[in-house]
């Protein structure tokens, strides 16, 4: 390809470049995206006594030593060890309609091979009894417990959980 062909291509989709960035845009706000945090306080309803995502969403990560090790929020370190309630949208960890290991998420599943929040937007729930999946956002209630270093990440567990009415 001669000099004059590479100019005139080169021409051509410089003319081109406004309209693919315009057939590009998302539609991100320049702020950007919500947290599943945000996003879960928007989709679901705040119940009365049930434990907010932006509350659960008050960690950071900090340097300590070697490690990255969670900061939790004086709000979080008191419900450890705690009886409370999460409200969210069940991804199941088994095979089978009824679940007794199962995470609840602040923001709904949109793919069966990920996970659709954070760590901070997660509780890993084992239940006294199965509980029926559902696609529908479920209350659950149980001893929740702050996970300072789990190799998979996790930064919220819940113990003898339960299904409950979210009133």
């Amino acid at each position: 390809m001669n000099r004059r062909n590479r100019v005139r291509i080169v021409g051509a989709f410089a003319a081109l470049l406004p309209g693919l960035a315009f057939a590009l845009s998302t539609g991100v706000p320049m702020s950007g995206l919500p947290s599943a945090s945000m996003y879960g306080a928007s989709v679901l309803p705040q119940a009365e006594g049930v434990v907010a995502w932006t509350t659960l969403a008050a960690v950071e990560p900090v340097k300590q030593g070697d490690k990255i090790v969670p900061r939790f929020s004086p709000a979080i370190l008191a419900l450890d060890g705690t009886q409370v309630r999460v409200q969210g949208f069940m991804i199941p960890m088994d095979l089978g309609e009824e679940q007794k290991h199962f995470l609840v998420s602040a923001a709904p599943p949109h793919c069966p091979f990920c996970l659709p929040a954070g760590p901070e937007a997660i509780v890993e729930v084992f239940a006294a009894k199965p509980v029926q999946f559902s696609m529908e956002p479920i209350v659950v209630s149980g001893k929740l417990a702050l996970v300072k270093s789990d190799p998979s990440g996790l930064l919220y567990r819940m113990t003898r959980a339960e299904h409950v009415s979210p009133h």
